[in-house]
């Protein structure tokens, strides 16, 4: 119920106040189209969310891609899934763009989790999703929108993906059987039950390794079993685990049984490896990073297409740089301050970007978190946050709600000595925070 309410309303209602929001949902809809009209409604999508919860889906496309969406945990996206599954269900979505529109959201929950991106967002982020889509052009849309979405709510590109793939500690985190059965099966129609089989280290996870390894590591071996173990590169599946043990590895290869027999396609190339060192372990990892661009695939869309998602700049909008604001011109006392407090907003998260106004100069995530309006003695800092919210051990900030003033929030700071950078770049971290986190608060 509270997905449908998200779906209808397009607010996500407190779990604890589902009821009240359903009362207020329910009352103007019974009045203009009686209460049958709104328990089909209510009737319709229960029935898509047995389909995709409760496994109650009869196409087997549609079927496989709810179940690794349901390994995924991703009830965040029931919202978006709802109504994706209402146009499909009222012939608006074709059932191959359904598909690849699953595998979309997919593919952006797992590369976000291995690029390990807060999830604070994901709520909003899928309750407004479908605000942007033209369900004339549904998929094309449905891609625009994954590639525009800014920040922290980002779909991670290729590079990126890769990046933190082949070096993440993939043995120790929830979803590990998950991704290796999609990146074994994808593409096959037999599929390879992955329970029947156990995860084996290439490598062993023993501290106390045996001399034949710690020879094919290298004198480095220590560093190298630190940092390799649980990643992508020396993890892979067996159903021999207890016969392998910690052998080394070339009869691990070659026994009855070995990675050089193996038929699953995790396994390949094994065989012809001669010694599984550092260089090994990377290449292997190489290579099943770039398979796994395959299988949790990113938006393609020409620029030219993806101009017409772009929004469209306000008319006569203009830009300004740092020259347009003479207190902070070369030699000036507000200066040198200003680029600290720069280099230590930017330095807040990734995330954060500067953006330099006529009035001011803005530091963003999603939406500003510190404005900054450079005075003769001090730089003036507006917080945008709301001002009881703030934790002010040393009481500098004023409460400005409600009153007129450069910036956005209703906390200001003011800034005049070095000294006091690190002091401001708690209260700035806060208001970061708070923009982070605001995005939960429903939950």
């Amino acid at each position: 119920m509270r997905h449908y309410l998200t779906v209808k309303t397009g607010d996500i209602p407190n779990v604890r106040a589902v009821y009240d929001a359903f009362k207020a949902y329910a009352r103007p809809v019974i009045d203009q189209a009686g209460v049958d009209a709104l328990v089909a409604d209510v009737h319709a999508y229960a029935g898509y969310y047995c389909a995709m919860a409760l496994k109650r889906e009869d196409n087997r496309d549609l079927a496989a891609a709810f179940a690794d969406l349901r390994d995924l945990k991703v009830d965040v996206a029931y919202p978006l899934l709802l109504e994706l599954y209402r146009d499909y269900a009222t012939d608006v979505l074709a059932r191959d763009d359904f598909v690849k529109a699953l595998r979309l959201v997919e593919a952006y929950v797992f590369r976000r989790a291995v690029c390990a991106i807060p999830t604070n967002s994901l709520n909003k982020t899928f309750a407004t999703f479908g605000r942007s889509l033209k369900k004339d052009r549904y998929l094309e849309s449905i891609e625009a929108a994954f590639l525009l979405l800014p920040s922290y709510r980002r779909f991670p590109g290729d590079e990126e993906f890769q990046r933190e793939l082949v070096s993440r500690d993939l043995y120790n985190q929830p979803r590990r059987s998950y991704w290796l059965r999609r990146l074994e099966n994808h593409g096959r129609k037999e599929r390879v039950i992955v329970d029947e089989y156990t995860i084996e280290h290439i490598m062993p996870q023993n501290d106390n390794l045996s001399e034949a390894w710690r020879q094919a590591l290298g004198l480095d071996w220590e560093r190298i079993h630190a940092a390799k173990l649980h990643t992508l590169g020396n993890l892979t599946l067996t159903g021999y685990n207890s016969e392998y043990s910690d052998r080394p590895f070339g009869e691990k290869r070659d026994m009855a049984g070995g990675f050089k027999h193996s038929p699953l396609r995790l396994n390949e190339g094994l065989g012809a490896v001669e010694r599984w060192d550092e260089a090994a372990i990377d290449a292997r990892a190489a290579r099943l990073a770039e398979r796994a661009t395959t299988v949790w695939g990113q938006p393609a869309l020409e620029e030219g297409v993806l101009a017409a998602y772009r929004p469209k700049a306000a008319a006569g909008e203009s830009r300004y740089s740092l020259d347009d604001h003479p207190q902070l011109a070369p030699g000036r006392a507000m200066r040198p301050l200003f680029e600290q407090l720069r280099s230590a907003l930017l330095g807040l998260d990734p995330n954060v970007t500067e953006e330099v106004l006529k009035l001011y100069i803005a530091y963003k995530a999603e939406t500003n978190v510190v404005d900054v309006v450079p005075q003769a003695s001090r730089l003036r800092l507006s917080l945008n946050m709301p001002f009881p919210a703030l934790n002010d051990p040393k009481g500098i900030a004023k409460d400005v709600t409600n009153l007129g003033r450069w910036g956005n929030g209703d906390v200001e700071v003011g800034l005049a000595h070095a000294d006091d950078i690190p002091y401001v770049l708690g209260l700035a971290r806060q208001a970061l925070e708070r923009q982070f986190g605001s995005e939960t608060e429903a939950a």
